[in-house]
């Protein structure tokens, strides 16, 4: 992600224009060659620039080759005059392709989308199903998770743990406890909160708080080196020790039946069923994300996720959904997208769910929705958002 552009707002201009449709896939990304066209007129010819890419689509990797060919024929590194920044992403919405190119030099910034037809095959694919997210609540603060229930909702951030009361269309902090960590925050913080009832848990690293979020919040933090509690939908439960002073798990495990397990060091946990037996998804730090069975012996791998995902139940789709997110660098526009896992290979059910920013933070909501924070890199603020999985659309 680039850095926040003063006046980015103001400075913003976003030009939206559909190319026709084409028979394959990507037709060699047809939007490139207009999208350096315009660049070309923003910047100047041969001007330098600095060049990212990204894709959160259901297209490969190798169809960014086009764009880079002509981007990086266009504008060099080592061209002429200040070094602009240029950031480009290929994703998709449930009728088109989509090319989003950002361009930042000095104060000035241009977005622009080029679209272009998916083939009916590939809208059809098995996206009987859509992804949508609904803003729940935003701040400047990093989110960590969020709790929602009737009128009350209860938001972790590093610094304390805030009660809000709903009132009319706004919410309002009730009260709010502050987190007094026994060792500094890891860089990259990562929390966890469960409530059951009006009883709260919130698990940090090295600490962990009990209490209750009834009619007031009233709890109590103490340096902690247990186990937090890893749920997945309503599938599984399973309890993993977190490394306080890194942002993953350490691979110690305790399964539902209390059995005790090691596996390599891993970001995020997710339960499903395949073929009448429970498996296990372990986003590992190597890239991979392993298949496990029911005794957390790995049977398979997916290598096209990112680090964050979470098992949900959808009602509609039948059996058990994993949400996983793309494979970003951390600081870019991501994206979310929904699979199942048949014979022990992931399915996308829906066409992904594109993101601003980063996301941060993907935690369950309920058995069947997922809670997502994302960083906005315009305003700097974090916003937290409930995903779900519908059908009929």
């Amino acid at each position: 992600m680039m850095p926040p552009v003063n006046g980015f707002c103001a400075a913003l201009a976003a030009i939206l224009f559909l190319l026709p449709g084409f028979s394959s896939a990507a037709e060699d990304l047809p939007a490139a060659g207009e999208l350096a066209r315009r660049t070309a007129a923003f910047l100047g010819a041969r001007a330098a620039a600095k060049i990212r890419y990204s894709n959160v689509s259901s297209l490969a990797d190798a169809e960014l080759t086009s764009v880079r060919r002509e981007f990086e024929a266009s504008f060099p590194e080592a061209g002429e005059g200040a070094l602009a920044e240029i950031h480009l992403t290929l994703s998709e919405n449930q009728s088109q392709y989509l090319l989003i190119e950002e361009v930042h030099k000095g104060e000035e910034s241009r977005v622009w989308i080029a679209g272009w037809k998916r083939p009916e095959a590939a809208a059809a694919s098995g996206f009987g199903l859509t992804m949508e997210k609904i803003l729940v609540w935003e701040q400047q603060e990093p989110i960590l998770d969020l709790a929602l229930w009737e009128n009350s909702m209860l938001v972790l951030a590093p610094s304390r743990l805030t009660l809000y009361e709903r009132q009319g269309d706004a919410w309002h902090a009730r009260q709010s406890v502050p987190l007094a960590p026994p060792r500094p925050w890891p860089r990259d913080m990562r929390g966890r909160l469960r409530r059951t009832g009006d009883r709260v848990q919130a698990f940090l690293p090295g600490m962990e708080c009990h209490g209750t979020a009834g009619g007031k919040l009233s709890v109590e933090c103490q340096a902690s080196g247990g186990p937090w509690v890893l749920e997945s939908g309503s599938r599984a439960i399973l309890l993993a020790d977190f490394a306080p002073e890194r942002n993953y798990f350490d691979g110690r495990v305790v399964l539902q039946d209390g059995s005790r397990r090691t596996a390599a060091p891993f970001y995020a946990a997710a339960a499903g069923e395949d073929a009448g037996g429970t498996f296990w998804l372990l986003s590992q730090l190597d890239g991979q994300t392993g298949i496990f069975n029911a005794n957390l012996e790995p049977v398979g791998t997916v290598s096209t996720w990112g680090s964050d995902m979470v098992g949900i139940n959808a009602p509609c789709a039948g059996g058990s959904q994993v949400l996983a997110t793309g494979r970003g660098d951390g600081n870019e526009p991501d994206a979310i997208q929904a699979f199942s896992i048949v014979n022990r290979t992931a399915n996308p059910l829906a066409a992904p769910l594109a993101f601003g920013g980063p996301v941060t933070a993907l935690w369950p909501a309920t058995a069947s929705t997922a809670l997502a924070v994302a960083s906005d890199p315009a305003s700097g603020k974090y916003a937290a958002y409930l995903v779900t999985l519908a059908c009929g659309h």
